[in-house]
């Protein structure tokens, strides 16, 4: 579901779920790599024992440090001096660190069902069918970028526009997405039912602003993005004279797909996602790209009506489809398909497409270990066979009632937010309290588990079990069509360490794999609780009520329950947080986008002033209550700030800031803590900061 992923909004945002790798709720995983291993797989027993993260961390202090001055450097100071970022990563911070910790709980189960057991069940036997599949490096080298013939050799068969229209519908049928994007999604006014939608798309830089921004880092993007393609065709076969003027051919059609594109910012905003209109108006706006002959070859139920976003895009594109001939969209599409499959094919596509993604885009210094990247893909591709049994090793049964009564303290606290708010009249805090109490929570992993039992894992075609697991799950998607809205379904796989708020479905999910320290951890005091996971299940929270989901009902619906007061006011309160934000440097001369990253920032905000009150309540009803202690020298108020701080304890390389500043929707950890405390009286009462002081802002924000 394609806008429904848009417009949920994520804790983390830019490390997919299958990369966060696995949780692990009180069991320590074996030793990586002690069991079987798969033909190919000599990495797999040379994976470290990696030690479990800390909750609350005295060694991470840097106590020299101020901390109503800089208190990001206070809380994580020492741990950012002793933990550089990895060679191959491109960013490390506690989620990383957790994740690299619980990805060996992955890594063990894979490693054990990777051996051709006849006796594994049929979960088993694809999981460690596909994992052994990807391990076998020597087979894949073999077959070099044989594969990928098939798709080639369609797209070289091409003759006409009609062809390319259903070349186009093949490739999203295996999950490359040409041209623009086509799925599922919740009808926006109308969340319990699935509609159609069809979205901008077709670049392989990261964002449309690459490709028009004349500023010298962009003009050197587009240079050193052409010459990865000169490169990546040069592997393919194709002389440098013909990769290179090809290369030129991409640029220009993915440069017309950006000119037409609709900058990030405003795709925040529902009104400009919400254009559901007859499919005979799609294709009379935008007749060349021939909708009824790709939506009839996608395989996708028979539908009448469909979202578009944003029909400027598929208006200005349809002029370009005839202007570009048949052999230059061959051209587009052959770099595509080449594109997506890179991870599969042989070690030099594999290094070629981490030089330019990995290495040039993000500065990472060195390509993941291989059964690192075979732990991801598996996640990735079977997440919730693999989440199976992972959760059957890992998630004792508490967990979810201990995770609901945490989330059920700070539903109360919000609702208490909510009621005490001075600047909301009656009538919408009434809606608000409404919606507030119609959120659902998933916690752990879905009651009911995706059935895999048509997709066909076959050991020694890494591309195919690729192709054939994407193709089932956008074959699954489509079918959705049409029917009413599971809200059972998860967007993530349980062992993500992540969480998420869903406008349409109005609910908050934590997977399994975030429940665990240094977010969560039964042998520490409320107090860090509170500021770890308290801080994380209010922020979810609060999205509800940022400035994207404030725009959705009770029921998901796109539907304004505001007073035009009370809006207004809402709108002039989060300008003041864009405002802020806007004013932080992400790295160099490039300053954060506080307009784009404006939801996230008032979740935090949010987040932290509702689970500092749920602690208060906690400590409250229970006075024997450890967290009414002094502990390590420092109040249960400066604990709850020093925990909520160590989660975002981050170091990125250079290039992985100026590029997460421009594409991702989340504030680097650094100003998530400050931007955050120097709005919070709390913070300045806990660590005796005056007026004055940096982490003491004259103009405080306060929305939530």
């Amino acid at each position: 579901m394609f806008l429904k992923r848009i417009l949920a909004v994520i804790l983390l945002g830019v490390v997919s779920a299958a990369a966060q790798g696995a949780g692990n709720t009180g069991k320590k995983p074996a030793k990586a790599g002690s069991t079987a291993k798969p033909a190919g797989s000599k990495e797999a027993s040379q994976s470290q024992q990696v030690m479990a993260p800390k909750s609350f961390d005295l060694n991470a202090m840097d106590k020299s440090a101020e901390p109503c001055e800089d208190f990001y450097q206070y809380a994580c100071g020492n741990w950012r001096k002793n933990n550089p970022v990895p060679s191959d990563q491109s960013r490390w911070g506690r989620f990383n660190e957790l994740a690299e910790y619980n990805r060996q709980v992955l890594h063990d189960i894979l490693e054990k069902n990777s051996a051709n057991n006849p006796k594994r069940s049929p979960i088993e036997q694809k999981i460690g069918d596909y994992y052994a599949t990807c391990m076998d490096e020597k087979t894949v080298n073999k077959k070099g970028a044989a594969p990928l013939k098939p798709e080639l050799n369609r797209i070289a068969a091409i003759k006409t526009k009609d062809q390319v229209i259903e070349t186009i519908a093949y490739l999203h049928s295996l999950g490359v997405q040409a041209l623009f994007g086509f799925g599922a999604q919740p009808d926006l006014h109308n969340a319990s039912v699935v509609v159609a939608g069809v979205s901008q798309g077709g670049l392989g830089l990261p964002d449309r602003d690459y490709y028009i921004s004349d500023d010298p880092k962009s003009q050197e993007t587009r240079q050193k993005y052409q010459e990865h393609i000169t490169k990546m065709l040069n592997l393919l076969g194709d002389d440098e004279a013909a990769a290179q003027k090809e290369a030129q051919t991409i640029m220009g059609i993915e440069t017309k797909l950006a000119q037409a594109a609709m900058e990030r910012v405003k795709m925040r905003d529902p009104k400009n996602l919400d254009h559901k209109m007859a499919v005979g108006q799609l294709s009379a706006l935008a007749p060349n790209f021939q909708f009824a002959r790709f939506f009839a070859a996608t395989g996708a139920p028979s539908f009448s009506e469909v979202n578009v976003v944003p029909p400027n895009f598929f208006q200005q594109v349809n002029g370009v489809i005839n202007e570009i001939p048949v052999d230059d969209w061959k051209t587009y599409l052959r770099w595509h398909a080449l594109r997506s499959a890179a991870p599969n094919l042989s070690e030099p596509f594999v290094q070629e497409n981490f030089e330019f993604t990995g290495r040039y885009l993000r500065g990472q210094k060195e390509l993941q270990a291989r059964w690192k990247r075979c732990t991801q893909e598996t996640d990735r591709m079977l997440g919730e066979a693999l989440g199976q049994l992972y959760v059957k090793e890992t998630f004792g049964p508490d967990g979810k009632q201990r995770m609901l009564r945490m989330v059920n303290a700070l539903e109360k606290a919000l609702s208490e937010d909510i009621q005490q708010l001075e600047w909301m009249t009656p009538e919408t805090r009434k809606q608000a309290e409404v919606k507030l109490q119609a959120i659902t929570n998933k916690i752990g992993y879905p009651d009911k588990w995706k059935d895999y039992s048509t997709v066909k894992i076959v050991r020694g075609d890494l591309l195919g079990n690729s192709q054939r697991a994407r193709a089932f799950g956008v074959k699954r998607d489509l079918n959705k069509i049409g029917k009413p809205l599971d809200k059972k379904e998860w967007d993530m796989t349980p062992p993500t360490v992540n969480a998420y708020y869903q406008a349409a479905e109005n609910d908050i999910n934590f997977p399994a794999g975030i429940l665990q320290p240094p977010f969560f951890d039964k042998n520490v005091d409320d107090a860090v609780n509170f500021g770890g996971i308290g801080v994380v299940i209010g922020h979810e929270l609060t999205h509800g009520f940022d400035d994207q989901g404030s725009k959705f009902d009770a029921e998901g619906n796109l539907k304004n329950w505001w007073t035009e007061a009370d809006r207004t006011e809402f709108e002039k309160r989060t300008g003041c947080i864009a405002d802020e934000y806007s004013s932080f440097i992400a790295v160099d001369d490039v300053h954060l986008n506080g307009r784009l990253t404006l939801g996230e920032n008032t979740a935090d905000n949010g987040g932290i002033r509702i689970a500092l009150r749920a602690l208060r309540a906690a400590m409250a009803q229970d006075a024997k209550n450890s967290a009414n202690q002094e502990k390590d020298g420092f109040s249960p108020e400066q604990r709850f700030f020093l925990g909520f701080a160590q989660v975002w304890c981050e170091n990125r390389t250079p290039e992985s800031a100026r590029l997460l500043a421009k594409t991702d929707q989340h504030s680097p950890g650094e100003y998530r803590v400050k931007g955050t405390v120097q709005n919070n009286d709390d913070f300045a009462k806990a660590f005796n900061c005056k007026p004055g002081q940096k982490m003491v802002s004259a103009n405080a924000c306060h929305v939530w």
